[in-house]
Order: C-alpha cells, then sequence, then structure tokens
C-alpha cells in the first residue's frame, strides 16, 4: 500500500511540474501594431531555436519601432529588420542559425509564421506572416508559429501602398511586441 501511495505521489508531481515548466505552452507574442494588434503563437515543439530566438529578442525589446519593411499583396508582410532595408538583423545568438523545416509543417494556409532569410541557415530577426498558401516556400523557410488573433490586422497592413522594393510608403510599424504572460 506504501509504494502504492509513493508511485502516485511521484507520476502528480511529474505530472505537475511538467505544466509548471513553461515548456509545455505555447508562447503567446503580442505585436502591438499601427494598424492593431496581433497575436502569434509560437510552436517551440516544431522550431525550438526560431522560438527562443524570437521570444528572446521580444522580451529584450529589439522589435519595438521597427517597421515592416516589405509588403506584398496576396504573399506576405515581413518584418524584423532594425535598419527597415531588409539587409540588417541579427539573432539572439549574434550570428545566423539554421533552418528547422520539418515536412510536416506546411505553408498551407494564410497566417502562418515564419522565419525570413537569404538562403540555407541564414535566420536572424527578420520574419513573414503569410497571407495565402505559399507551398513554393516549403523547405525553404521555418514555420514557427501562427496568428491566432488580429488576422483583420494582417489583412489591413497587406492593403497599405507601398513603393520600390514592396516598402510601404508610410511606415507600418510595430509599435510594441512582448510576450502575454
Amino acid at each position: 500500500m506504501n509504494y502504492l501511495i509513493v508511485a502516485l505521489l511521484c507520476m502528480f508531481s511529474l505530472v505537475a511540474k511538467d505544466k509548471g515548466d513553461g515548456m509545455s505552452q505555447k508562447p503567446i507574442i503580442v505585436m502591438e501594431t499601427t494598424q492593431g494588434v496581433i497575436e502569434l503563437e509560437l510552436k517551440p515543439h516544431i522550431a525550438p531555436k526560431a522560438c527562443e530566438n524570437m521570444t528572446k529578442l521580444t522580451e529584450k525589446g529589439y522589435y519595438n519601432g521597427i517597421i515592416f519593411h516589405r509588403i506584398i499583396p496576396n504573399f506576405m508582410i515581413q518584418g524584423g529588420d532594425p535598419t527597415g532595408t531588409g539587409r540588417g538583423g541579427e539573432s539572439v545568438w549574434g550570428k545566423p542559425f539554421e533552418d528547422e523545416c520539418t515536412p510536416n509543417e506546411t505553408f498551407d494556409r494564410p497566417g502562418l509564421l515564419a522565419m525570413a532569410n537569404a538562403g540555407p541557415k541564414t535566420n536572424g530577426s527578420q520574419f513573414f506572416i503569410t497571407t495565402v498558401e505559399t507551398p513554393w516556400l516549403n523547405g525553404r523557410h521555418t514555420i514557427f508559429g501562427e496568428v491566432v488573433k488580429g488576422y483583420d490586422v494582417v489583412q489591413k497592413l497587406e492593403k497599405v501602398k507601398t513603393g520600390m522594393g514592396d516598402k510601404p510608403i508610410e511606415d507600418q510599424k510595430i509599435i510594441k511586441m512582448y510576450v502575454k504572460k
């Protein structure tokens, strides 16, 4: 009988620990933009490095005040470059990190959050959110989250006027980004 009680106590403590360590939960990133608020659910079970990168950069205030430097209707909105040119930004580790593409995660719907890159193993701080299915990106960009609230805001951003290089004529900013507690 004592063994049964000890076994049950151990089992309950393991279950309680799993729920309390934060690793079993999917973090939510709140992005306050000039067009409204977007909430992004990260998927650390699929892309742990990309999620850690965005979470830590967000906690540092890295994305606050950065513009969406590239918006292409019927494709995606892109941000995360502090220079606003599409050529800047770095990971939380100070160097590019590898892709975390998996065959089970595909660009099969709008609202997916993925790492922007300049080729394999060049992930830094830039990201994009899809506005349509984009199957040609499968295996080329790490999907690490999705919009769970505020997709209408993504659509508003997608519709702004753009100029050369698909850059919005009027700055569209990430006013503030934070991890939802």
